[in-house]
């Protein structure tokens, strides 16, 4: 049954009901990037640290009628004075989650990645795309279509286990996680197949927990029942997935942005698997998925306060 866009209004809801989270915002010099940061303050999702030149983020915001006058701005020269300047903020724990401004993706992700001042862990550093598919009746999960190219094999097990540990911060109690590939049998010469195999095994062994894993699966078995009865496969993910887990990020940054330009989906994003949460925003971001991608950090950020381990990911599998 189609339905109309409702679930990030659910995420924004479901956010404001918790104090806002102090977030590092870095290098907001563009339109998007300061009303990104001025619209999770004007809904009670955070209390921006805006970090970056002062004076042009005066002049910016004057320039496009942000106020800004109840924000705390930190001065810093250049991009990469203001990256390193937000993540010592969150390895301070001043700020309980990092925001991209208007600097590059790559920049960004250096200082957040540097071995002994950044904000790595043990698990693997991977984004997950929050999606409301309006023909698809549930919340959507797509990882890794951002910063893992070619995971291998313990990659995409850290993968997994972000994706899922996020869905049960989002309400889903035990995600269906579906492995995506061409074909639904293991095939040895498409090695994603191997892969899916290994990584459903490790969930029946204990080395992934929280969810359901079913894989290989192409995509119109995992999110489409009556293509999964063609094949005469039976299992609860099949038809019903709440998580797609791609090969690699040409598949799955291609997955998404189809399903956002030609389903009419909205897209939201965060970067798990760090001591904090990492909203990446795009210039192509609508209000509400910029919203959208605050609250799903404001959650993350309150799930770890209630854990009472706030700067760790929780259940750590490897450093690398």
């Amino acid at each position: 049954m189609e339905r109309h866009h409702h679930i990030f209004s659910g995420i924004i809801a479901l956010a404001q009901k918790h104090k806002p989270v102090s977030l590092a915002v870095v290098f907001p010099l563009s339109e998007v990037a300061l009303l990104g940061a001025c619209e999770a303050a004007a809904h009670g999702l955070a209390e921006p640290i805006l970090i970056g030149p002062a004076g042009d983020i005066a002049r910016l915001a004057v320039d496009i009628g942000a106020d800004i006058s109840g924000l705390t701005v930190l001065d810093a020269t250049d991009e990469e004075q203001a990256a390193e300047a937000g993540v010592a903020l969150c390895r301070s724990g001043k700020a309980e989650a990092l925001m991209k401004g208007s600097l590059h993706t790559d920049r960004f992700m250096h200082a957040v990645m540097k071995d002994q001042t950044g904000l790595r862990t043990q698990r693997r550093v991977s984004h997950v795309f929050i999606l409301d598919v309006p023909a698809y009746p549930r919340m959507l999960l797509i990882s890794d279509a951002a910063v893992n190219i070619y995971p291998g094999l313990e990659d995409k097990m850290d993968i997994v286990q972000n994706a899922i540990d996020l869905a049960v911060v989002l309400g889903i109690e035990k995600p269906k996680v579906a492995i995506l590939s061409a074909v639904e049998t293991v095939t040895p010469k498409i090695a994603s197949t191997i892969d899916a195999a290994a990584l459903c095994k490790m969930a029946d062994r204990g080395q992934i927990t929280g969810g359901i894993l079913d894989g290989p699966l192409a995509f119109d078995n995992a999110v489409n029942l009556k293509a999964a009865k063609i094949k005469h496969l039976h299992s609860p993910v099949v038809g019903k997935a709440d998580i797609l887990v791609v090969p690699d990020l040409e598949s799955g940054n291609m997955l998404a942005k189809q399903l956002e330009y030609l389903a009419d989906s909205e897209a939201a994003g965060i970067v798990l698997g760090a001591r904090v949460p990492i909203v990446l925003t795009s210039r192509a971001d609508s209000a509400k998925s910029r919203l959208a991608s605050c609250a799903v950090g404001t959650l993350l950020a309150h799930a770890r306060r209630k854990a009472g381990n706030p700067m760790a990911a929780p259940g750590a599998v490897r450093h690398d």
